[in-house]
This record gives structure tokens, sequence and C-alpha cells, in this order.
């Protein structure tokens, strides 16, 4: 997120403190038990936010974003989450959030996002965020998932029964796809590859969104099944 103005770098701190208290999955860390990872939520006032100010120069930036993302995270130990606020000069910065999926996705930066401004807005005049205490945290989530999923342990949950259907829907499906290439396939895989890039017209573009539309799917739906159509058609099957 880039910021263009006077900042306040203590309230911006405080507002993360904030985030990061009010939702238990930013403060979660996964340990091993019995060979089964778990979750244990930290408590706020004991979870550190990996978050820091860095100072940087403008042609920096892409490079230290780039890092930022790709560096791993440890969540056995660690929480999921690194902020870092690149101060590029008194009025222009730049916040780096980055969040392990885990804890996050591309729609949770909508409500987290929200929340930070809502904080720091508080904590700019001298005052506490006054929202309300969330009715629902992810752990409940994760239980209410369980609770409808069932016990793989029982031949009649919902989760035996999905499980059952798609070992028998997939029992034939072949190791490798046949596809007609214009080179044998080489004896061990190299993994390189290469990029097409193309255009698809206005006409094409509509008729992928109001087909999602009518069968209450995404785009990207819509063309992996086109794309498996296609892959089924030339390999025969």
């Amino acid at each position: 997120m880039r910021l263009t103005g006077s900042l306040d770098e203590a309230a911006l701190t405080a507002a993360i403190e904030d985030v990061v208290a009010r939702h238990e999955i930013l403060r979660t860390v996964y340990p091993e038990s019995a060979g089964t990872g778990i979750q244990v939520i930290l408590p706020a006032s004991a979870s550190r936010t990996d978050f820091a100010v860095e100072n940087i120069d403008e042609a920096e930036v892409f490079d230290r974003v780039v890092s930022l993302v790709t560096e791993g995270f440890d969540v056995t130990r660690s929480t999921p989450v690194r902020i870092r606020l690149l101060r590029l000069s008194a009025t222009e910065h730049v916040l780096v959030v980055v969040a392990f999926h885990i804890a996050a996705d591309g729609f949770s930066m909508i409500p987290l996002m929200r929340d930070l401004i809502t904080a720091y807005i508080a904590r700019a005049v001298g005052e506490a965020p006054g929202w309300a205490p969330l009715d629902v945290q992810y752990a409940d989530y994760t239980l209410w998932q369980r609770q409808v999923l069932g016990s793989p342990e029982d031949p009649k949950s919902l989760v035996s029964v999905q499980e059952r259907y798609w070992r028998g829907a997939l029992v034939d499906l072949p190791d490798q796809l046949a596809l007609p290439t214009d080179r044998p396939r080489p004896a061990t895989a190299s993994g390189r590859g290469a990029s097409h890039t193309f255009v698809l017209d206005e006409t094409i573009t509509s008729g992928i969104d109001s087909l999602a539309t009518d069968t209450g799917t995404t785009a990207f739906m819509v063309v992996h099944a086109a794309l498996a159509v296609l892959l089924s058609r030339v390999s025969g099957s």
C-alpha cells in the first residue's frame, strides 16, 4: 500500500498491534504434537508481530518487496504475518503486508486493511479503536467445519462419503496424459517450459463471464474446464 503525505508512525505501530490482537489467526502458530500439526493461539500480550521500519530508496522498492514476499515462514514457531514500512521520505512510504496462506488470502486483505485504517485513525488522535469484539474467530470456523464434515473414521460422515465418491470417480485416471508431441518425452523431467501470451477478444471474455454467472462458478473455473476438455480430446483420455 502506497502512503503519501504525513504519517504518524507511532500510531501505525499501535494500529498494527490492535489488528493482530483483534484477529487470532494473525497470532496463531502451528507446532507439531504427536505427529500432527495443531493450532496454538498466542495471547495478544505475548505475541510478537514481525514489524519494522526501513529507510529505502525509491529504486530499491521493487526488489525489497520481492524479497519480503519470497522469504519463507516457519509457522511452527513464528506468527504467519510479516509487515514492513518502507520509508522513502518524510511524506512517502510503502506499507508491505505479507501473510502466509494458512492465515489469509486475497479476500482477507479487504477486512484486514479496513481494520488497520480504522485503528490508525483512532490511534492518530490518541484513542483506541472503538470496534465491537468479533463474534467469530477462524478457530470457530474450523471447529464448525470439522463438525459438518464429521470424522474420517465414520463411514457415514460427509467427509467419508465425499472421499469414496472421488476415489471412485478418479479410479481410472491415467498417470500421464498421452498428448501428441513434436519430440520424444525425456526420461527425466527437466522442468523447463515456455510461455505463450495471447489476448481473448471481448466476445469470448463476455461469454466466459456469462457462463460463469449462469453456472454459479468463476471465470477461472470456466477456463479451466475448457482446458480439461481440450486435453481430454487431444489425448483421448
